[in-house]
């Protein structure tokens, strides 16, 4: 297989001379731990003590990771990317909210995101996170299999009305809807619900996608046993795969209360995991779709590799790659050039409302061997390539 994810050329095609220099900036900071721990703790308090620190995170790390501060704000972006192939989901990525009207607010904006791949090519999907949509503590309590109250069950109705009323809008208008994986003990109420969304939407084709979590070692045996029910049941499968976000909390909450982790022993078993899944889904791409989340060089060659080997054409609308913006442009560019389809998560917000998910993909980058380091690596090659160094 070409190794194509070393041509920075390509890469960076879209990036000024000066944007090359903030990239480089930013994950040089990135990949020093302490300075990463001083600066959450800082920006956190900046933020509850309503200091004027907005313009510098939104002209430095919040350009560089999200697309703007709403939809509108984001079309520069998108139609730049799409000019070199690469399309965009645009994540409203506000989180840790806790009542009625944010959750309905939040519904709100993924109707509207859905309004805006309807009239745009460059957005093939919308995508929301369960949690979004109710809270926590009812995804969690259904997921021990206990009972709601009165109240409790209202919320829940509401729930399920906001996750059929997406849904029922992207199939209505042909747009995929991703829905993202949360941590593994409210995962099985959500796997429930949107298994009940394809049941009902994906009867011609894949509308409604799952997530995947390949970090956790039941996820290939329950994508099998999702595929012999999506056989009786004669509805198609649509899977995002990814390694998975929370591993920390998983292996922590397992430790604590004794119960044995539910995520793989290591990244080599991980690693496995998820190319197997891959595999299984190329496999059965006549009832379903893939995405595949991944940041990972050698899965996305893996993948790159078996569509040649099954005859798969690159653009095959069954297959799609994604990565979040802001991230391995070395990887979306380089096979967005080739054809392949390829998707960048574009987060986007209120500055001060979307700083958790900073201050996450900052930490995820800190803590991920080889990640920032490989950027940088690239970032200098291409320095170099301009002159720049």
């Amino acid at each position: 297989m070409n190794r194509i994810f070393d041509n920075t050329e390509i890469a960076f095609s879209l990036k000024s001379d000066s944007e090359l220099e903030r990239a480089y900036f930013l994950f040089k900071m990135i990949s020093i731990e302490p300075l990463v721990r001083i600066g959450t703790a800082a920006t956190n308090f900046a933020i509850k003590a309503h200091l004027p620190i907005e313009g510098l995170i939104r002209s430095t790390v919040f350009d560089h990771f999200c697309g703007g501060v709403n939809e509108e704000d984001c079309l520069p972006v998108i139609d730049k990317m799409y000019q070199k192939g690469v399309s965009s989901v645009l994540d409203y990525s506000v989180e840790a909210k806790e009542n009625e009207n944010e959750f309905d607010a939040a519904m709100e904006k993924v109707l509207k995101i859905i309004d805006f791949a309807k009239a745009l090519d460059a957005i093939p999907f919308a995508v929301f996170k369960p949690t979004g949509f109710g809270r926590f503590y009812l995804f969690e309590k259904l997921g021990r299999g206990e009972a709601l109250n009165a109240d409790e069950q209202e919320e829940w109705n509401n729930v399920v009305n906001r996750f059929d009323t997406v849904c029922k809008k992207g199939k209505e208008n042909d747009v995929a809807v991703l829905i993202d994986a949360e941590e593994s003990w409210m995962q099985d109420e959500t796997d429930n619900l949107v298994t009940a969304m394809m049941k009902k939407y994906n009867q011609e084709k894949p509308i409604v996608f799952n997530t995947l979590q390949m970090y956790r070692h039941d996820r290939l045996a329950f994508l099998k046993d999702q595929h012999n029910d999506a056989k009786v049941g004669k509805y198609h499968l649509g899977y995002k795969l990814v390694r998975g976000a929370y591993l920390e909390n998983e292996n922590e909450r397992a430790e604590e209360k004794g119960y044995k982790s539910p995520i793989c022993k290591n990244k080599a078993e991980t690693d496995a995991n998820f190319n197997a899944a891959v595999k299984y889904m190329l496999d059965n791409l006549d009832c379903m779709s893939l995405f595949a989340g991944t940041h990972n060089e050698e899965s996305s060659y893996l993948l790159m590799q078996l569509m040649n080997e099954k005859g798969i054409v690159n653009n095959d609308e069954r297959v799609w790659f994604g990565q979040l913006y802001g991230m391995s442009d070395h990887i979306s560019f380089n096979l967005a050039n080739k054809g392949y389809n390829v998707a960048k998560y574009i987060p986007f917000g209120p500055v001060k409302d979307v700083m958790p998910y900073l201050i996450r993909r900052a930490e995820e980058n800190t803590s991920i061997a080889g990640q920032t380091g490989r950027e940088l690596a690239l970032l200098s090659k291409e320095k170099k390539r301009r002159k720049l160094l």
